[in-house]
């Protein structure tokens, strides 16, 4: 089952994107490199709770 999670940016905690993550494989946290619109640049966005 799928469920959803948010990607929050480490440097302003923006929240600024949310995706989907299968938990029955994907045990491990997420982190893409996203656009921070705050911030103005590319960063590592983490899986949040």
């Amino acid at each position: 089952m799928r469920e959803i999670v948010t990607l929050q940016c480490p440097v302003c905690k923006n929240r600024n994107y949310s995706t989907t993550k299968n938990k029955k494989t994907t045990t491990g946290r997420l982190e893409f490199s996203k656009f921070c619109n705050a911030c103005r640049k590319h960063t590592d966005h983490k899986e949040t709770k």
